[in-house]
């Protein structure tokens, strides 16, 4: 049979089943908005193709095994089917369906009605019940026995009954993956359903379901044999939105038990070994979706599960399903065959690679395909499979969540905690590894290990930035050696520090030239990915001794606009009296290094606005510092901040990191080259203080009545003197003069290029801006794209949004701009000077300076 159906004639004495191996409800906000745009765009008079619905009727056997409420609907003439495909198509419309019903009863003029007496169209809400949703076996009504639905071992059937058709239920319903998405369909409908009334009334919601069940039209394939079945899922199933491949193993398996002679696999056996799949299947839903903000990923937990269970030569990343599905195939059970060997690909060499172009370690793309033992797929093999992938799942999550686990200790808890702040990568397989019980591993042996691996990712990862895939094949085939019992852990924990030992005085060059690179743009550590674990580890250092916590790793990796959780104490551009008068001996350059050197930096135990920054060292005391984290206390202690302050304070915390990783700088010279403030110590005459010139915002005063033009004159008046020493008292705004113009042009050095200031009185509105036009519309663009290449630099640097434009017609401008602005209140003019100072030296300094090698390329380029 194959002919289109509308909803209302698919459902004509027909009970539906959703079979054990599809996956639950997938469709999310897209899906169902599509869905829902499609319905209410369907003009009246005209039908909607909605794709095509495959099924089968169940054998007299199958529906044997129906539940004990569907058999009586079935004696009365209704016949049984399995959805093969458009299960997820038609579970929107009865999910649909359902909340227009129960809209409808729940209206003012309904609450009291029963539901033959509520009329939608020409039908009551008993008729529509009975004809799509359930049916309650008379006389009395005490079975109800649901139209569409999962079969019984699926935790999505139960959930669908009681939470999405409202059935009363006291007991507990298991949460999954897929029931979010059920509960999140019901909500999305109710929603779309009362705006779509509130519009057109009764008589809109009406129309609406009469489209819906006469007008949405499916293609009907009926399926004849099992093999068809399951071949028909596989095909069908990736088309819309795909099936995962943890989905598409489940249905594997489970059609393989289908296939094994009965001398072989009897049915008690095969029903067993089905029930033992649908089982792994619950559990491993459950673990990845046990977290409601952030479920866990599918093909994660596939791939490390499949790089523990089975030996492996390496291959590209998406080999371990193919493997999979090869290794569990009819022709695993008809004939024999193997797969070649591929020869291991050598990832013990290291390679360093650019910051930018380090990939988190979790997501190794070089991962191992398996070389396949030849011969008979036995009926056990599936069986351990299964089991494995059931133990594991637990033990998984607790690699992301171990604050859960209630059988480790609490430093055990801690550790794997640093692993997932540092970036566990290759490591999680490892890990989940060594919390199974059937591995036996102590809790000192783990604490260990992991203390082994966070050293290893340090050294080689996160100082050396050694590629990530560094040493993969080893720990992978470890991590199938500890799950079989053929490795102990401490073994595993000896190789990672004999590795890091022999790596760590090249990684410590390595990271020496690396921070080279960032004080030549300026950066310095502030742009090192890792400061933050760095700083945090030394904070939970002084935790430990005082015991009492101050900073939550959340609070300081928290990305909030305006705000800054690590702060540079001397700020980045001083403009304040008191920060020109510490720091009077050093050039303008070395006040920036001075800035961006680790001694420098500072965790704060809550954010601040990123204008606070420039404050006196007292004002940050007192604004935070003394009852702040640890780290802030610490420095809350000195009397001033000065340059000997901040190299000794580097000084202590390289020494910290030598203690903390358990490895040895070559020397104290090595140690002031990282920190790029040797010239600290270099005996300079310091010249005599500085006297603080008497300011403040409330002397500028502005007549009420002044004019624009001289309101903008006094204004560049005020803020060029700033502007200019921000860039050091030369070049850019040195020979630019205040006027009564918006804009501010400032000398870059491109031509073609230009850096300038705008205050637009009417809009209210003040920027610091790049203006990009070298005559030559691709050479425009081609230049923007290499300053928005340093995009996540600039970012880091400047807490306000930036607008990016890369033109269409001619020119191209970077802006970044305050709103709401004021200009007559000038007790805000030095924070409005000071964000425009700031600002133009970041967007030079970033977006000019550090690439105008290959920005001259460009413009001198053909």
């Amino acid at each position: 049979m194959n002919e289109l159906q509308s909803l209302s004639q698919i459902f004509q004495n027909k009970l539906f089943r959703i079979p054990d191996y599809q996956r639950g409800y997938a469709w999310q906000d897209s899906q169902l908005r599509d869905f829902w745009e499609d319905l209410i765009n369907l003009q009246s008079d005209r039908n909607h193709y909605t794709g095509l619905l495959s099924m089968k009727v169940l054998s007299k056997d199958e529906a044997k095994k129906l539940d004990t409420d569907d058999k009586w609907l079935l004696d009365s003439g209704f016949r049984p089917y399995h959805i093969v495909d458009g299960q997820q198509r038609l579970t929107t419309f009865v999910i649909l369906l359902n909340e227009i019903v129960e809209f409808i009863a729940s209206l003012p003029e309904n609450e009291s009605k029963p539901d033959e007496n509520i009329y939608l169209g020409y039908e009551n809400l008993k008729d529509i019940k009975a004809k799509y949703i359930c049916r309650k076996r008379p006389p009395e009504g005490f079975i109800i026995t649901y139209l569409f639905g999962y079969e019984n071992d699926n935790p999505s059937a139960e959930y669908l009954k009681h939470k999405i058709f409202g059935e009363k239920f006291g007991g507990t319903l298991k949460e999954t993956y897929y029931t979010k998405n059920l509960l999140y369909a019901k909500r999305f409908f109710n929603k779309e359903i009362t705006a779509f009334y509130e519009k057109g009334g009764m008589d809109g919601i009406a129309e609406l379901y009469r489209k819906l069940t006469l007008r949405f039209m499916f293609n009907i394939h009926e399926i004849e044999d099992d093999y068809d079945v399951f071949v028909a899922f596989e095909t069908m199933n990736n088309r819309g939105k795909r099936l995962t491949n943890l989905e598409l193993l489940k249905n594997r398996l489970i059609y393989l038990t289908t296939l094994y002679d009965r001398s072989i696999l009897d049915e008690i056996n095969e029903a067993a070994l089905r029930e033992k799949i649908n089982k792994a299947w619950k559990e491993v839903y459950y673990q990845l979706g046990r977290n409601d903000n952030t479920p866990l990923s599918d093909d994660e937990f596939l791939r490390a599960h499949w790089i523990m269970y089975f030996s492996y030569s390496r291959k590209k990343g998406d080999d371990y399903i193919k493997f999979l599905l090869r290794k569990f195939s009819h022709k695993s059970i008809f004939m024999n065959f193997a797969e070649n060997e591929t020869p291991v690909e050598d990832d013990t060499i290291p390679v360093v690679v650019d910051d930018e172009d380090t990939d988190d370690p979790s997501d190794v793309q070089e991962n191992e395909a398996v070389e396949m033992a030849p011969g008979f797929l036995a009926p056990k093999e599936i069986a351990d499979y299964v089991n494995s992938l059931n133990e594991t799942a637990e033990y998984w999550y607790y690699t992301y969540y171990p604050e859960e686990c209630n059988t480790i200790s609490k430093e055990e808890k801690v550790w794997i905690g640093r692993l997932n702040r540092i970036g566990i990568g290759y490591f999680r397989p490892l890990v989940a590894v060594s919390l199974i019980p059937s591995v036996g591993a102590t809790a000192e042996e783990r604490i260990n290990f992991y203390k082994a691996v966070e050293r290893f990712i340090f050294i080689d990862f996160r100082m050396a930035m050694y590629q990530s895939s560094y040493q993969s094949s080893e720990f992978y085939r470890n991590a199938r050696k500890v799950y079989n019992n053929e490795m102990k852990l401490t073994e595993v924990a000896a190789l990672l520090n004999e590795i890091a030992d022999a790596d760590a005085p090249s990684a410590i060059q390595v990271f020496v030239t690396k921070m080279n690179k960032r004080f030549i743009s300026n950066d310095g550590f502030y742009s090192w990915r890792d400061l933050k674990y760095f700083l945090y580890e030394y904070e939970y250092s002084l935790i430990s001794q005082y015991k009492i916590e101050k900073l939550q790793w959340a609070d300081l990796t928290k990305v909030v606009k305006d705000q800054v959780t690590v702060e540079h104490i001397l700020p980045q551009t001083p403009t304040k009296a008191y920060w020109k008068n510490q720091f009077r001996q050093f050039t303008a350059e070395e006040i920036k290094t001075l800035s961006a050197t680790l001694g420098n930096m500072l965790p704060l135990s809550q954010s601040i606005n990123s204008r606070l920054q420039n404050d006196s060292f007292e004002e940050k005391k007192n604004r935070g510092y003394y009852n702040g984290s640890h780290s802030e206390i610490e420095v809350s202690k000195e009397s001033d901040w000065d340059a000997n302050k901040i190299y000794e304070r580097g000084i202590k915390l390289l020494h910290f990191m030598e203690e903390r990783w358990n490895f040895k700088f070559a020397s104290q010279e090595q140690m002031e080259e990282l920190l790029h403030i040797s010239f600290v110590n270099d005996g300079r005459d310091i010249p005599p203080e500085l006297i603080e010139e008497e300011s403040s915002a409330e002397e500028i005063v502005v007549p009420s009545d002044i004019s624009d033009d001289d309101l903008k004159l006094q204004f560049w008046t005020k803020a060029l003197p700033v502007i200019v020493d921000a860039f050091g008292g030369n070049s850019t705004y040195s020979n630019v003069s205040p006027s009564t113009r918006s804009t501010l042009d400032g000398f870059v050095g491109i031509g073609g290029i230009n850096l300038y200031c705008t205050m637009r009185l009417r809009k209210h509105t003040l920027s610091a801006n790049i203006w990009i036009d070298v005559k030559n519309r691709e050479k425009n663009k081609k230049i923007f794209d290499v300053m928005f290449a340093r995009k996540d630099n600039i970012e880091k640097i400047v807490p306000y949004a930036i607008g990016w434009n890369r033109g269409v017609k001619r020119s191209s401008t970077v802006n970044v701009e305050i709103e709401n602005v004021d200009f007559n209140d000038t007790g805000r003019w030095p924070e409005l000077i000071d964000f425009l100072a700031t600002t133009c030296v970041a967007l030079k300094s970033e977006l000019i300076t550090a690439c105008a090698d290959e920005l001259h390329a460009v413009i001198d380029g053909d």
